[in-house]
């Protein structure tokens, strides 16, 4: 079977103190509900500069200037820890201020919906233009600004949404509908900030892997938000639109929705379609939610800690044809939770771990990293919610002991053999497993690792049209360099006999 591959990987993180306070559901319900509330008092003495989000560990982890296992070596709690060197363009991708972010938002509106003040648009216009994967063409759709009066009078009589920078109004977010409650400003906002973002990490993926954006033909978008209008609610299409704005031009694409999982569905999608030859160059792409920063707010408040919540995450990555390099996706050993399986932390383990690896003969030790649930234990634990994924590493090494592939003493050892320390913002679907396929990329070319799992896990009852749980999974192994063959012959083998056919061809018309 001749498998896909992975060929690069792209991350950002966006630095959105004020979308915090003024965008996030914690925030914005808490004003509703109690709007001389303590928490939201206390809540701007706990923002981080862009300086602290840069030097952060896990962010520097997430754009690949730290590997995810170098988090050992900073004591917990990390929030008080700084990266010596740390840098804002990574190997994988780049934190993106505030001020930037906002320009580009702007850039991605091609409804003419957003409205920026003069002097923050001429600012914004310089900082992007030292960007190096701003266009030109880019710049252009900035235009030269509004009235701040304007920008005030589409926010008090036309229910626009006010863009904050540095708690001031700089700009807004007009509804794209005087009635249809999904194209009001709010929603068109978060719309325009998924986009902005996934087109962000898909443009470092094609600049940091020197990718023909050209080749792709099809991108498929898998975060949590959905865009749509009254009539079809999530009809989308976020894939097209990212699509057309990074330039690819012989590209099409969907919209895939799974909650947390969705990530893990898509990369697999990519892989079979792929596979199946129907596409050669898949683009897995997604933004961020701007309704989940500050989720888990009051908590590090109340423990004096900073809003670690403060960024939008994207990632993108590439999906080819076996080029005989790039790690192979084993498109014949996905794990599943289905219908059937159950909610117990067992029989979801069975089935996303073991049932896979006993298809393919392989032991839970034959696998060298898992990536499970990869969130930032410095966010979730003050929040009640524990370590994610060393809760996630110890079910899968008990069920290790039970099937008697290890040793009971082993089981507090494989966190850090098979595992790695969360680093991904909890942005819902960012930390599903994705985050570690950029550092997979480099273990497999420094021949660290063999084979890897990546695990996406989804909570679909939030929905309320279903109590079931979700889950997939899937393995990469290293590529042995070797094409598979068809019929005994392989692709290069094909290539060269067509090669001298229309050799002797020529040679036929030419009369030799």
């Amino acid at each position: 079977m001749n498998y896909s591959v992975l060929k690069g990987a792209g991350y950002v993180l966006v630095h959105t103190p004020d979308m915090i306070t003024h965008s996030g559901t914690t925030q914005t319900i808490e004003r509703r509900a109690n709007p001389d509330s303590e928490y939201l008092k206390k809540l701007p003495e706990h923002l981080r500069s862009f300086e602290e989000v840069v030097t952060y560990p896990p962010n520097q982890a997430y754009i690949g200037t730290l590997k995810p296992e170098d988090l050992n070596d900073f004591e917990m709690p990390w929030y008080d820890k700084r990266v010596d060197g740390a840098v804002r363009f990574g190997k994988f991708g780049e934190i993106m201020p505030q001020e930037e972010f906002i320009g580009l938002i702007k850039i991605n509106d091609v409804f003419d919906l957003v409205m920026l003040e003069k002097s923050f648009t001429h600012d914004i216009k310089q900082k992007l233009q030292a960007h190096p994967l701003v266009k030109d063409i880019h710049i252009t759709k900035l235009k030269n600004g509004e009235e701040l009066t304007d920008i005030q009078k589409a926010i008090n009589n036309h229910a626009a949404e006010a863009i904050y920078h540095n708690n001031e109004v700089v700009g807004c977010v007009k509804r794209a509908h005087e009635t249809d409650p999904n194209l009001n400003a709010h929603v068109m906002f978060e719309n325009l900030a998924v986009k902005a973002s996934g087109v962000l990490a898909a443009e470092n993926l094609i600049a940091k892997n020197d990718i023909n954006v050209e080749d792709i033909d099809y991108v498929i978008e898998c975060s949590e938000e959905a865009c749509g209008d009254i009539n079809q609610r999530g009809g989308g299409n976020f894939a097209k639109s990212i699509a057309e704005m990074i330039g690819a031009v012989n590209a099409t694409g969907s919209d895939l929705r799974a909650f947390c999982a969705a990530p893990t569905h898509a990369l697999i999608e990519a892989a079979a379609l792929v596979q199946a030859g129907v596409y050669e160059n898949v683009l897995v792409a997604a933004g961020g939610a701007v309704a989940k920063l500050g989720m888990n707010g009051k908590d590090h408040v109340k423990k004096e800690m900073p809003i670690l919540e403060d960024v939008i995450g994207g990632f993108a990555v590439l999906v080819t044809k076996n080029d005989g390099l790039h790690p192979i996706i084993r498109t014949d050993l996905v794990g599943r939770h289905t219908v059937g399986t159950g909610s117990s932390p067992q029989a979801v383990i069975t089935a996303l771990i073991t049932a896979p690896l006993d298809k393919g003969g392989l032991k839970i030790t034959d696998v060298d990293k898992y990536s499970v649930e990869m969130q930032n234990p410095d966010i979730t634990k003050p929040a009640g919610a524990g370590d994610v994924p060393a809760s996630n590493y110890k079910m899968i090494a008990a069920l290790g002991v039970k099937r008697k592939e290890m040793e009971r003493q082993d089981v507090a050892t494989f966190g850090s053999k098979h595992g790695m320390p969360g680093w991904a913002p909890t942005q819902g679907h960012i930390p599903s497993g994705v985050p570690y396929l950029g550092p997979a990329l480099e273990s497999f070319k420094n021949d660290e690792i063999k084979r890897a799992m990546i695990v996406g896990k989804g909570s679909l009852f939030l929905a309320r049209m279903t109590n079931q749980f979700d889950g997939v999974s899937v393995i990469l192994e290293k590529n042995t360099g070797k094409l598979e063959v068809s019929g005994g012959v392989s692709e290069q083998e094909i290539r060269m006999m067509i090669a001298e056919t229309m050799k002797d061809f020529a040679k036929n018309l030419m009369g030799e």
